[in-house]
C-alpha cells in the first residue's frame, strides 16, 4: 500500500493583524521550519513571538511572515542568521523612521495651512520693508 500523498496548504495571511494566534507547531507548519527552529530564532533574538499565561509561545501572522523572510535569506540567499538579524533590525528602523517622516510630514502640512488661514484673516496686508539705518530723515518746518 502506498502512503497518501501530503497535501501542501497556501494560506493567505492578514499581515496586518498581530494578535498572538498560533501555537508553536502550526506556526512552524506555516513557515515551513521545525518547531525546535523556532524556539532557537526566538533565543537569538530573530523572531519575538508573544506568550500565553502559561508562558507557551504564540505566534502572530506577522511572525509568520517573517519567519518565511527568514527561511528565504537563509536558504536563497545565503545569509548567516547574524545577518538576518540586522537585516531585520535595520528594516524594522528604516519602517520607524518612515513613520515618523509621514507624521512630522502631516504636521508641517497643518502648520502651512494654519500660517495661509492666519494671513488671510489679517486686515492689512502691506509689506513691511527695513528702513537702511544709514538714511534718517529729518523734518525741518519751513522758515517762520
Amino acid at each position: 500500500m502506498s502512503e497518501p500523498a501530503k497535501q501542501e496548504f497556501e494560506i493567505e495571511i492578514d499581515v496586518a493583524f498581530e494578535g498572538p494566534v498560533f501555537v508553536i507547531s502550526v506556526a512552524a507548519q506555516l513557515s515551513g521550519m521545525h518547531p525546535q527552529t523556532l524556539r532557537q530564532y526566538d533565543r537569538l533574538g530573530l523572531v519575538q513571538p508573544g506568550r500565553s499565561a502559561g508562558g507557551g509561545r504564540r505566534y502572530s501572522a506577522r511572525d509568520v511572515v517573517l519567519l518565511r523572510e527568514i527561511s528565504r535569506l537563509s536558504q536563497e540567499e545565503g545569509v548567516n542568521l547574524a545577518g538576518i538579524k540586522q537585516i531585520i533590525e535595520l528594516t524594522k528602523r528604516v519602517r520607524d523612521l518612515e513613520e515618523q517622516i509621514e507624521e512630522l510630514v502631516g504636521e508641517l502640512r497643518q502648520a502651512r495651512r494654519e500660517a495661509a488661514e492666519a494671513q488671510a484673516a489679517m486686515p492689512y496686508r502691506g509689506e513691511l520693508v527695513p528702513l537702511s539705518q544709514t538714511v534718517l530723515p529729518v523734518w525741518r518746518p519751513r522758515g517762520r
